[in-house]
């Protein structure tokens, strides 16, 4: 059965030994996601602050840090490797494999067993980290999932977006150009009105796995994360807000962005490794309006920062699943793995295993990459490789990279396309951030070569027959 909630998802993991409580007292200001970050370079367990300074909401984090725990997450094996979990979760999220999400009753929804509004809104009544010494501030939105609708059409958004928290009823945004909540606030702008928005923090974990993915535009978050966990999200109208809010979220802010006003925010430690920016920056913000949390609720955030963190596995999870099924989509034959390594952020680096075909084959599937949803966005390097190497044996591709790769040959550079603001390459005049160059590195041996060198192999019958001695060779 699928989680309803992160409070089942905490239980499991927690059962399976991969939850540490601490009871000691953690200060809200750096130390918690200092301790937070170290735990994670350490390859450690997910973490449950129960003590946190001046609050008794505990904050829960690291919950992605390992593939065991997204695993478990997509109710898999906690054995099975980061591989088999994408595999997975690209056989579930075919078009025909959606599933709608499910209205219930406001009685029914635990995200409304308490109400919050009008001078009773208090965000700080919350133990929202102040992650890093140069941050902004206190970031009330690293593990969040912002729910918008396209006035035009209905169609729902479920997105990843930083949040700051500016005062206690006011949160600063970072809707990116581009991004599906910015294409939304600009058809607002347009009609003169503010965008609902609603805040939601500690949804179940499929819900904010899909919500920081890339999905194709027009395409609900909702029909992916019903695949995913293979019953429809349950849902609940907002009660200040005409928008689907997950029923169990942990809390939910509503609230409203006006298109032409502004606040300063940010900087803030991002998953590129770096600082967002110098400073502040003027952004459109949200104006609160309504306050709605669980009994004892539990606050989830992510350490985000250098990689690898729990952000970056999300990442690389979420963003290889898109970007293999939208190739998948694209009828492109002979994909035999994806994997955009957490390393290089989850996004930035995009490695394709292929079986060639027909001569064009392996360029094919590079310049299809950077065309799809997903790699149109910030994917700058796409290595392909032929289908004897996984796209995740990172050693093997390096092989390829070093014995198959002939750089005059085998190298597409792409001098313009559409980028990240975020990513700590281009230079720091916001105008020359939105646009990156992209190279295509094809290490494969070309299909229409005659005469292909020849690969070293092992003997089948003599590797059986040195594995039968092996115990003897080395007893």
């Amino acid at each position: 059965m699928p989680y309803k909630s992160i409070r089942e998802f905490i239980a499991k993991i927690e059962e399976e030994g991969e939850l540490r409580r601490v009871r000691a007292e953690v200060d809200w200001y750096l130390e918690l996601g200092h301790i937070a970050k170290i735990n994670e370079e350490q390859g450690g367990p997910a973490l449950l602050f129960e003590n946190v300074k001046g609050y008794r909401t505990p904050v829960f984090g690291g919950a992605f840090t390992t593939a065991s725990r997204l695993a478990l997450a997509m109710e898999m094996p906690k054995t099975s490797s980061l591989p088999q979990v994408t595999r997975e979760w690209v056989e579930r999220t075919k078009p025909e494999k959606f599933i709608a999400p499910e209205w219930v009753k406001e009685d029914e929804a635990p995200c409304k067993e308490n109400v919050d509004e009008g001078d009773k809104i208090d965000l700080t009544k919350f133990p929202v980290p102040h992650l890093y010494p140069l941050d902004g501030g206190r970031y009330f939105g690293t593990a969040v999932s912002i729910i918008t609708k396209d006035p035009e059409n209905d169609w729902i958004n479920v997105g990843t977006y930083r949040i700051q928290l500016l005062d206690k009823q006011t949160l600063g945004t970072n809707f990116i150009p581009g991004k599906h909540s910015d294409l939304m606030l600009k058809k607002y702008a347009e009609l003169k009105k503010p965008m609902p928005v609603a805040v939601c923090v500690g949804v179940d974990p499929i819900i904010l796995l899909v919500s920081a993915s890339r999905i194709p535009m027009g395409r609900s978050e909702y029909d992916y994360a019903g695949a995913l966990r293979r019953a429809p999200v349950e849902i609940v109208k907002g009660k200040t807000v005409d928008l689907p809010i997950p029923a169990t979220a942990e809390i939910v802010v509503e609230g409203e962005v006006d298109p032409t006003t502004f606040k300063d925010e940010g900087p803030f430690g991002e998953y590129t490794g770096y600082y967002s920016g110098l400073g502040s920056v003027k952004r459109n913000f949200i104006k609160v309006n309504c306050v709605t949390y669980r009994n004892n609720p539990v606050f989830w955030m992510t350490s985000v920062g250098r990689p690898a963190t729990d952000q970056h596995m999300i990442q690389t999870l979420a963003y290889t699943g898109a970007l293999w099924s939208q190739l998948e989509e694209m009828r492109i034959p002979g994909i035999k793995s994806v994997y955009l390594p957490p390393e290089a952020g989850g996004r930035f680096l995009g490695i394709i295993s292929v079986k060639q075909m027909y001569p064009g084959h392996s360029i094919q599937v590079g310049t299809a990459a950077i065309s799809t949803e997903m790699g149109a966005y910030g994917l700058k390097t796409v290595i392909i490789v032929d289908d004897d190497i996984d796209a995740s044996d990172i050693p093997r591709v390096l092989w390829a990279l070093g014995v198959r790769y002939q750089p005059y040959r085998s190298t597409e550079i792409i001098k313009r396309g559409r980028s990240t603001p975020l990513d700590p390459s281009l230079p720091m005049d916001p105008e020359a951030r939105q646009i990156t160059s992209r190279i295509i590195m094809d290490a494969t041996i070309p299909y229409e070569w005659k005469q292909k060198p020849i690969l070293i192999e092992l003997s089948k019958d003599v590797v059986e027959k040195v594995k039968a001695r092996w115990k003897d060779l080395f007893p």
